[in-house]
């Protein structure tokens, strides 16, 4: 019988691994309040993207390969358009991974969420071999960290950036800054990065010992998350060039170094952790995939930690 409306759960076959010793890895994040410039630009085709990209890249720090994504969309009433246009971003970003949009949930909230307010959050699923997975537990010293470029604030720290343009500066979202060539509500609204086009084939014949994808918390935060106990990072501050975008907020705000390194990525949106011996071939790779990378560090004996120097 055919219907305009799905059956009340979806189906994902998992036949080609059925023989395989296999792991699912799954996890759940929104877009936060980069919705909230999604809404002043009227554009929102592109968070859709956000959300699927980030999702992707926090299973690919296990080594996962990207299954299926489901998402919930919110608000106080839902506008046609606008839900069009969320879906059309879901849509691009899990064709362009090869990840089945199987399904979602809208609700409409009257009273939880302000006119005009939409929340989105997405589920993903992925599968890596269990002797593949990536475990972040054998990271030792003289480990090389390589740094794979973001292309801006990806999802995180928008709350202090927003406060800091629109509130503090006073500035109007369409205007121009010749700092960043564009305006401040284009480049707020770039599409957070995707590694896993780059990462995925490297995990196949090269060893790696860790990842971090580089959201809230920043480098601090989230690099420890991939070192065992009696592991140090230690990351060298002028390997990288740190974009524009953070410039300006540091500046705008009188941000200390350290609220910064812990609130934005930094111009780094993914960290890798492996050997010496294959950190040169690493790196001419990832280039080869249309990658910016660098190496940002690398891991020393000592208390379980991050240190920028």
């Amino acid at each position: 019988m055919a219907a305009d409306i799905g059956a009340f759960g979806a189906m994902f076959s998992l036949a080609e691994w059925a023989e395989r010793d296999s792991l699912l890895v799954t996890s759940v994040d929104s877009v936060g309040t980069k919705l909230m410039v999604a809404t002043m630009m009227s554009r929102y085709n592109t968070v859709g993207q956000d959300l699927v990209n980030h999702c992707v890249n926090d299973i690919l720090v296990q080594g996962a390969r990207p299954l299926f994504f489901m998402d919930y969309i919110a608000a106080d009433s839902l506008a046609p358009k606008v839900v069009a246009e969320l879906v059309e971003g879901l849509a691009a970003a899990c064709k362009e991974v090869g990840c089945a949009l199987i399904g979602g949930e809208m609700a409409e909230l009257p009273g939880i969420y302000r006119e005009t307010e939409y929340d989105l959050v997405g589920f993903i699923t992925g599968v890596t071999d269990r002797n593949r997975a990536v475990r972040g537990d054998a990271a030792g010293p003289g480990d090389v960290l390589i740094g794979l470029a973001s292309n801006g604030l990806h999802t995180n720290g928008y709350s202090l950036a927003r406060k800091l343009f629109f509130e503090v500066a006073g500035l109007p979202v369409d205007q121009f800054i010749p700092e960043l060539g564009r305006t401040i509500g284009e480049e707020l609204l770039r599409v957070h990065r995707c590694y896993a086009p780059a990462v995925l084939p490297l995990l196949e014949d090269l060893e790696v010992k860790g990842m971090a994808h580089i959201t809230g918390g920043g480098l601090p935060d989230n690099l420890v998350r991939c070192l065992p106990e009696g592991r140090r990072a230690i990351i060298e501050r002028e390997s990288w060039q740190v974009g524009a975008i953070f410039e300006l907020i540091q500046d705008l705000g009188r941000v200390p170094d350290e609220d910064m390194y812990r609130t934005f990525n930094m111009g780094v949106g993914y960290v890798l952790v492996v050997p010496e011996s294959v950190a040169d071939e690493a790196t001419s790779r990832l280039s080869a995939s249309g990658e910016t990378s660098y190496r940002v560090g690398r891991i020393e004996s000592g208390q379980r930690g991050v240190s920028i120097v």
